[in-house]
């Protein structure tokens, strides 16, 4: 779809940095630093965005000089050619991952853990590197050794951090769920692995109510037959944990605070398993190198969200999302990374944002979901809370809406910098996203990452400007998996992301570059709807629908395809009190028909309980076009992957109801 002529082209001005601002990023620093000790001189982001991809060597070598990264060994180039998939990156060069954290060894605070019960846990640099190195003389008394896989079901505790940051340094491969994932959900991922030690916590808090998980874990270790060991954290050992693989209790497995004797380890060697949303089939494991996360880690949250020492950088997420690993990296900045364990509307939705008070947030990252639900809500937390410190709003998951944009400069200030974000777990990173030195338009991505050479494509596989297309990847990243676990010959791989431009990576999200390099997205490609030849991406439909106040949540689907033109089928849930009667209906087809398009009003509009959502809280648009293709849901939906599995039901029945008719 052109927009050159569009109205949305009328762009809003909503936040432009200071020259303080721009003096004192490190965005500046780093190209200042290229002048002196590259001899290259940028005049804007754009011009370095450009050579940031044009020149991928030279490029992704002056982000491991800039950052002081350790190498061991040598290599001659950053990239030897430029094939996808299977892309070897600084061949002979060795690096570890924790070593760059633990380098740091002082009193500032590296981790703030807050829970439910607003118990706040402080821990430093210093003692940050001690608790490792009890936990890498643990591992090492069990077995655990470089190669080994060591995977985890833990909450967003100190520990997970401090056992993730030991399996590393040991060069073994880490993998973790969280403890809501189903015990189906567990097993699809971690039996792939083959695991010999796993990680479990006794039961955790989340909602107000106390979650027991010794029975899920027994039940868990029992499946997976590569277990040598099970660890268990959190249990005061009133109840008996009866295995027949050894088991012992945290306390136990700790060993003596030693120096850490760090495994240096293959740039491309595997640093963990991360997982599809696993909608569909079993979730494929997707597995990252040491050095690739590295480098983009230290790239994205330096340059791109301007993180610094003073920092504290907070995102709510789980431990089975990859924005867990992500704000981890926080670590390598040598900022302080806040945790939260526990629900983020409890007892309401003013919790985080009291969090952000007390805890002095400069950094406050969530879903765009929670933005939307503080509207629905309308609640006024810049009110209540001193939240002047925060400096950058970040949000992920799916697309900020515009209202979500407003609603945010509004109520928390017009100082914030709103980074709405787009990546993804296939590369553990945001690629798309904020830029600290240049204006940010309403409703818009400020520009594209450094390194990343995304480019929206027509069917043809064109690059095209102020279109709407298929968002790739022209040109390897660091990040890229590996492979996936188990995937011979690449050939999943290769299926999932090359399998419709060859040797492009499709990320599966529909585009929209801007003349001045700022980014839109509509939503997944796979759930777009083309209606007459006129396409629109689901988040469009979003925000329109989601600003009646008798509507909480929308989920659209086109049942249509090649030989079909389907129903366009739109399920909302309704406020308390409304209902969805003809008047509501029809100011519903009239808006989308007057801001969208009269082929985009919906043919039906059905009242549901609630939108199906992923763990990560993503709307499971595919899931319900799959269950009106008459597709069994117990085949091709994981429903251990899923936030609320039993609202698949309705949704299940309701296409029963319709066939018989």
């Amino acid at each position: 779809m052109e927009f050159e002529n569009s109205s949305f082209m009328n762009r809003k001005l909503i936040w432009e940095p200071s020259d303080s601002l721009i003096a004192d990023a490190n965005l500046t620093k780093y190209m200042k630093w290229l002048s002196l000790n590259y001899d290259k001189t940028f005049h804007d982001f754009e011009s370095l965005r450009e050579w940031s991809v044009t020149d991928l060597d030279d490029f992704w070598t002056s982000i491991g000089e800039y950052f002081d990264v350790t190498f061991y060994g040598g290599f001659d180039k950053a990239i030897e050619d430029h094939v996808m998939p299977g892309t070897r990156w600084f061949e002979g060069s060795f690096v570890s991952y924790p070593h760059e954290i633990l380098r740091r060894r002082d009193d500032s605070l590296a981790i703030m853990a807050k829970t439910e019960n607003g118990e706040v846990e402080h821990i430093t640099y210093k003692q940050l590197y001690s608790y490792v190195s009890k936990v890498v003389t643990g591992l090492r008394a069990i077995g655990v050794k470089k190669g080994d896989t060591v995977v985890a079901i833990l909450p967003n505790i100190i520990e997970s951090v401090v056992s993730f940051l030991a399996v590393a340094s040991i060069g073994a491969i880490w993998s973790s769920c969280s403890p809501e994932f189903g015990q189906t959900a567990v097993v699809e991922r971690f039996k792939q692995i083959r695991p010999k030690v796993i990680l479990g916590v006794a039961g955790y808090n989340y909602g107000g109510k106390y979650f027991n998980r010794l029975k899920n874990l027994q039940e868990i270790s029992s499946e997976i037959d590569s277990l040598e060991n099970i660890v268990i954290i959190g249990s005061d050992k009133k109840e008996k944990f009866v295995n027949t693989k050894n088991y012992i209790f945290w306390e136990e497995f700790l060993g003596d605070e030693t120096e850490i004797e760090f495994e240096f380890v293959d740039f491309n060697h595997p640093l963990w398993v991360l997982y599809s949303s696993g909608t569909t089939g079993l979730p494929k494991s997707i597995v990252q190198s040491h050095g690739g996360i590295l480098l983009e880690h230290y790239k994205v949250l330096s340059l791109h969200l301007d993180l610094k020492p003073n920092d504290r950088f907070f995102w709510y997420t789980s431990t089975g999302w990859m924005m867990w690993n992500f704000l981890i990296g926080g670590l390598l900045i040598g900022c302080t990374i806040v945790l939260y364990d526990g629900s983020p509307a409890y007892p309401n939705l003013l919790s985080l944002w009291e969090l952000s008070e007390n805890l002095e947030v400069t950094y406050f990252g969530i879903s765009a979901s929670f933005i939307q639900s503080c509207i629905n809500e309308k609640i006024h937390p810049g009110e209540k809370f001193d939240l002047s410190k925060i400096k950058s709003i970040g949000s992920t998951g799916s697309p900020l809406s515009v209202d979500c944009f407003d609603w945010i400069s509004t109520e928390i200030g017009e100082h914030v910098l709103i980074n709405s974000c787009s990546g993804g777990t296939d590369l553990c990173t945001a690629f798309i996203g904020s830029t600290p030195t240049i204006p940010l338009y309403l409703g818009t991505l400020q520009s594209r990452s450094l390194g990343a050479d995304i480019e929206s494509f027509d069917e043809k596989g064109v690059s095209r400007k102020n279109f709407m297309g298929e968002m790739v990847i022209k040109k390897p990243m660091p990040s890229m998996p590996l492979y996936f676990w188990g995937d011979k010959n690449f050939e999943r791989y290769k299926d999932s992301y090359f399998g419709v431009f060859p040797n492009v990576w499709r990320h599966g999200d529909w585009l929209r570059i801007n003349n001045d390099g700022s980014c839109v997205i509509f939503g997944r490609s796979d759930a777009t709807l083309n209606r007459g030849g006129v396409r629109m991406g689901t988040s469009e439909f979003y925000q329109v629908v989601n600003r009646f106040e008798q509507i909480t949540d929308s989920l659209i689907i086109d049942t249509g395809n090649f030989q079909d033109s389907g129903k366009l089928i739109l399920f909302v849930v309704l406020s308390d009190g409304f209902f969805l009667d003809k008047e509501l209906t029809e100011s519903i087809k009239s808006e989308l028909r007057n801001n969208l398009s009269p082929r985009h009003s919906p043919d039906i509009i059905y009242s549901v309980p609630e939108i199906p959502m992923t763990l990560s809280g993503k709307k499971m648009e595919v899931a319900i076009k799959s269950i009106f293709s008459g597709k069994n849901i117990d085949t091709s939906i994981s429903k251990d992957s899923m936030k609320n599995p039993n609202s698949l039901i309705f949704f299940h029945d309701l296409y029963e109801r319709l066939s018989n008719i």
